[in-house]
């Protein structure tokens, strides 16, 4: 059986038709082979991005922080006599002046009592006179000795008593005018009055003074802020600096905006800082005073304030848009010289005119990537396209 296998396999190789299929497979294998070698893979090129040097302009540095409007003044207007409210006579929510009129309480009984405690005063008065008189005449006697030294001794003390009495009777007389003038409570300055809180024909100030209503000062008003405690050393640091003492912080120029204002329209100047740090918070208490004449501003309003620290004539910036964040802070992406994409930690500062101050991590002749963030990869190779350096106004959309 081997044998018969043996002699078919010799006659099949030595079929022509098989030395014809090696070589069609011969020449296959070649073309598959120089396909390959055609197909070899090519790298791509690398991304395009958008590359800019950091502006350069003097700036000032300001501390930013949030905090609140508050009245200078504010005082709940009471009832300090009891009677009934006669009229109510103001317009609530009305500004008035110092001295004016805002609730009258039942008058008469209290002018009836001032009435009384003049009339008492007068008799007081006359009795003192009488005594007065009454003394002096029998001193004379005494000194004649006329009288006897008992007699005189009397008219003293009669003098001294009706002295005594006409005095009682003045000061009675000055605590029912000061009850009378309670009857008409008056604006202590001028301010808006709130909605009155009783009605006319109420029973007030029965067995404690009841509250009529609260008046509020609104210009000047105050700005109250909390610095940290690193925000106040670098104040003292910058003040150092300038030669300025406590006493001269007080002059220092603060501006303020609103949530709805574009920058800081409305300014004033530093009024008070805590002499201590709050240990809880670690932030000092400072307040600051407003012109508001306009009335613009309002008790209880959310605050934008920024304080002025120092000058600055150099200092870099750059899009807002070209910062990243991540657990270890603020970084930009920047070109090196050999087109690889760096990550370099910066410290951030203030918006100025649309850019962000860089404080420190950025030299002047870093190409920072300011579009095509996504296509930078740290450590990779770019294409960078140089832009011009950003403009202070008008900054565009940077593409992300």
């Amino acid at each position: 059986m081997n044998a018969v296998l043996s002699r078919n396999t010799t006659k099949l190789r030595r079929h022509p038709g098989a030395r014809s299929g090696r070589a069609l497979f011969a020449v296959a294998a070649l073309l598959i082979l120089a396909a390959c070698e055609q197909n070899s893979f090519v790298p791509p090129p690398p991304p395009e991005v958008s590359v800019a040097t950091p502006a350069r302009k003097a700036i000032t540095r300001y501390l930013e922080a949030t905090g609140s409007a508050a009245p200078v003044k504010s005082v709940d207007l009471v009832a300090r006599v009891q009677g009934v409210l006669q009229s109510i006579d103001y317009q609530d929510g009305a500004f008035v002046k110092q001295g004016a009129t805002l609730f009258t309480i039942e008058p008469e009984t209290y002018k009836l009592k001032l009435d009384q405690a003049q009339a008492a005063e007068a008799g007081a008065a006359a009795t003192q006179k009488q005594a007065d008189a009454d003394y002096k005449r029998q001193a004379d006697l005494a000194g004649k000795q006329i009288a006897s030294q008992a007699t005189f001794e009397q008219s003293i003390a009669t003098r001294d008593t009706a002295q005594a009495n006409y005095q009682q009777a003045q000061v009675n007389t000055k605590i029912a005018a000061v009850n009378f003038g309670y009857t008409n409570v008056t604006a202590p300055f001028d301010g808006v009055v709130s909605a009155h809180l009783v009605s006319v024909g109420e029973l007030v100030g029965v067995t404690s003074p009841t509250q009529l209503a609260t008046i509020v000062q609104l210009d000047p008003i105050y700005a109250n802020f909390n610095v940290s405690e690193q925000d106040v050393l670098r104040i003292r640091a910058a003040a150092a600096k300038r030669g300025l003492t406590a006493n001269d912080l007080r002059d220092t120029p603060i501006d303020v905006g609103l949530q709805t204002d574009t920058g800081y329209p409305h300014s004033g100047k530093l009024d008070y800082a805590a002499p201590t740090v709050n240990q809880t918070t670690g932030t000092l208490a400072v307040r600051g005073v407003l012109s508001n004449a306009n009335r613009i501003l309002l008790p209880g309003y959310f605050l934008r304030v920024r304080v002025p620290l120092d000058e600055n004539p150099a200092a870099l910036l750059i899009p807002d848009s070209a910062i990243g964040t991540d657990q270890g802070g603020r970084y930009v992406l920047v070109v090196n010289a050999d087109n690889i994409v760096e990550q370099r930690k910066v410290q951030i500062g203030q918006l100025d005119d649309g850019l962000r101050v860089i404080e420190s991590g950025l030299a002047v002749e870093d190409r920072v990537v300011t579009a095509g963030l996504l296509r930078a990869i740290p450590g990779q190779k770019v294409d960078p396209k140089p832009q011009p350096a950003p403009s202070p106004r008008g900054v565009a959309k940077q593409d992300r």
